[in-house]
C-alpha cells in the first residue's frame, strides 16, 4: 500500500513535512509568495468561527461578573403617579338617599434606597460567576491550541502531499528512462521482452499514483485554503537540515502527566464548571436562609378631593427588612438536587477527561522518542537503499543483473523514502500536541516551528 494511502486518511490532519506547495489557485503566471506557518495560524485565528465564537462566549461570561457584583450593591429606585379618580359616594339620608360625585386628581413620589446585607444566593453568585470567567477563558485557550494543531496538520497536510507527488514523478521519470532503455536493449538482441513489459508495467503504476498524488495536493491545499481564508500560492517548507531530532524532556512520561494536569486548559476549564456546580448548590441551599435589607424611602402624595382639597402628605421611612422563607412547595429542595446531580455530572466528566488525558499525553510522548529512533534508522535506510540502486544499476550494465532488480531497488528506495517522510512528519506533530496538551505555550511552539522553514525557491 503506498504511503499516501496509509497516511492521508489517519494521521494528515496534524502531519508535519518538508516541502514546498506548488501554486495552482492563482492562475497561471500569478507572482509566487511564501506563506509560513506563523502567518497561517495568524490568518486562521482572525477567521476561524470557533475562535471567534470562544471568545464571544468569554466576552458574554466577563459581563456576570459585574451583574453579580451590581446584585450587593444599593439599589436606588424612584417612583411616580398620577391618578384621575371618579367617585361616587352614596349616603343613606332621611327620608332616601344622597350621592353625589366627585371628581379629582391624586398624585404620588417616592424615592427607595435598598442596600442587601445578608442575602447568601447573591454572595454564592458572584463566586460562581469567578468560575464561570474562568472556565469561557481556558475554553478558549483550549480552542486556541486545538487551531494550532490543525493549521499544523493542515499546512503540513499539504507539504507531505507535495512530497508524495514530488516523489512520484521522480519515480516515473526514472522508469521512464529504463523503459527506453530496455526497448533500446531488446531491439539490440541483448534484452528480453519480459523486461521491456516489467519497465511498461511499472511506468503505467506510476502514472496511476501521478494522478492520485495530484489529487492529494489540489484537496490538502484547498483544505489549508478554507482554514484560513485566503488562497494558497507556495508555503515555506521545513528545512530537515534545521530539524532538531530530539527526545522529550523531562525523559519520565509521568512529569508530563503532571504537567498537563496541572496546566492543560481542558482540564482547568473543567475544573472551573465542577466549581460552578459547587456554588450553584450552595445557591440553591441558600432559598433556605433568611434575607435581611436596609431600606430607606421618602414619599410624597397628593389628592384635591373635596373632603380635602390640595392635601399634601410626606413619609420618611429608614429601617430594616427581614425575610424568613417558610414554604415554597418544595422548589427549593428541587434545585438543591438538580444542582447535586449537574455537580456530580461535572466531577464525573472531569475525571473522564483526566483519563483520557493521560492516554493522550502517553501516546504523544512515545510518538516523540520513539520517533527520533525510528527517523535515525529510515535515514540510514535511505542512505543504504541510494548505495543499492547504485550498485544494482551497475550490476545491470555490466550483465550481473536484471532489469527487474534494478527497478525493485528503486521501488523500495522510494518506499524508504516515503516511510522516511512520514517518520518525520509523525515525529512533529507528536511533538506539537504533546506540547499542546500540556498547556504549553502554543504561539511559541509555533514559532519553534516556524523557525525551522525555508522560503520557497531558497
Amino acid at each position: 500500500m503506498a504511503m499516501a494511502d496509509r497516511l492521508f486518511p489517519r494521521f494528515l490532519p496534524r502531519l508535519l513535512g518538508t516541502t514546498v506547495l506548488a501554486a495552482t489557485l492563482a492562475g497561471a503566471g500569478a507572482p509566487a509568495w511564501s506563506l509560513d506557518l506563523l502567518q497561517a495560524y495568524q490568518a486562521a485565528q482572525e477567521q476561524d468561527p470557533r475562535i471567534r465564537a470562544a471568545r464571544a462566549a468569554r466576552d458574554a461570561a466577563a459581563e456576570r461578573l459585574p451583574q453579580a457584583r451590581a446584585q450587593l450593591l444599593p439599589n436606588l429606585s424612584a417612583s411616580m403617579g398620577r391618578n384621575k379618580n371618579d367617585v361616587d359616594l352614596t349616603q343613606q339620608t332621611f327620608p332616601g338617599e344622597n350621592t353625589t360625585n366627585d371628581k379629582y386628581f391624586s398624585y404620588n413620589q417616592a424615592l427607595q434606597l435598598r442596600q442587601p446585607l445578608y442575602r447568601k444566593p447573591l454572595w454564592d453568585g458572584l463566586r460562581q460567576a469567578g468560575f464561570v470567567v474562568e472556565d469561557a477563558q481556558a475554553t478558549l485557550e483550549r480552542e486556541e491550541q486545538e487551531l494550532a494543531t490543525r493549521v499544523a496538520g493542515a499546512y503540513m497536510e499539504a507539504l507531505l502531499a507535495q512530497d508524495a507527488l514530488d516523489l512520484a514523478l521522480k519515480k516515473q521519470a526514472v522508469t521512464t528512462t529504463q523503459l527506453d532503455a530496455a526497448k533500446k536493449t531488446f531491439a539490440a538482441g541483448a534484452g528480453t521482452r519480459t523486461e521491456v513489459d516489467e519497465a511498461q508495467a511499472r511506468l503505467d503504476m506510476d502514472g496511476a499514483n501521478v494522478v492520485s498524488a495530484r489529487q492529494q495536493v489540489e484537496l490538502a491545499q484547498r483544505q489549508l485554503e478554507i482554514l484560513i481564508a485566503q488562497p494558497v500560492q507556495e508555503l515555506a517548507a521545513v528545512d530537515t537540515a534545521r530539524l532538531p531530532l530530539l527526545p522529550p524532556e523531562p525523559a519520565s512520561v509521568d512529569a508530563w502527566i503532571a504537567q498537563a494536569e496541572d496546566n492543560s486548559p481542558e482540564v482547568r476549564a473543567l475544573q472551573a464548571r465542577v466549581d460552578a456546580a459547587q456554588a450553584e448548590i450552595d445557591k440553591a441551599k441558600g432559598g433556605h436562609y433568611p434575607t435581611l435589607d436596609a431600606v430607606a424611602q421618602i414619599s410624597r402624595s397628593a389628592s384635591e378631593n373635596v373632603n380635602s382639597p390640595r392635601s399634601r402628605n410626606t413619609n420618611h421611612m429608614l429601617g430594616f427588612q427581614l425575610t424568613v422563607p417558610l414554604f415554597s412547595g418544595g422548589y427549593t429542595q428541587s434545585t438543591v438536587r438538580q444542582a447535586l446531580a449537574e455537580q456530580v455530572r461535572a466531577q464525573e466528566t472531569l475525571e473522564a477527561t483526566r483519563r483520557d488525558l493521560a492516554v493522550r499525553v502517553h501516546r504523544e510522548f512515545r510518538g516523540v522518542s520513539e520517533g527520533v529512533l525510528k527517523v535515525r534508522a529510515l535515514e540510514q535506510a535511505a542512505r543504504s537503499g541510494e548505495q543499492l540502486v547504485t550498485s544494482t544499476r551497475r550490476s545491470y550494465q555490466v550483465g550481473s543483473r536484471t532489469l527487474v532488480d534494478v527497478l525493485n531497488a528503486e521501488q523500495q528506495l522510494q518506499s524508504t523514502l516515503r516511510d522516511l517522510a512520514e517518520a518525520r512528519y509523525l515525529y512533529l506533530v507528536s511533538r506539537v500536541r504533546l506540547r499542546a496538551l500540556t498547556g504549553s505555550d502554543i504561539d511559541a511552539s509555533i514559532q519553534e516551528i516556524n523557525s525551522w522553514l525555508v522560503a520557497a525557491g531558497r
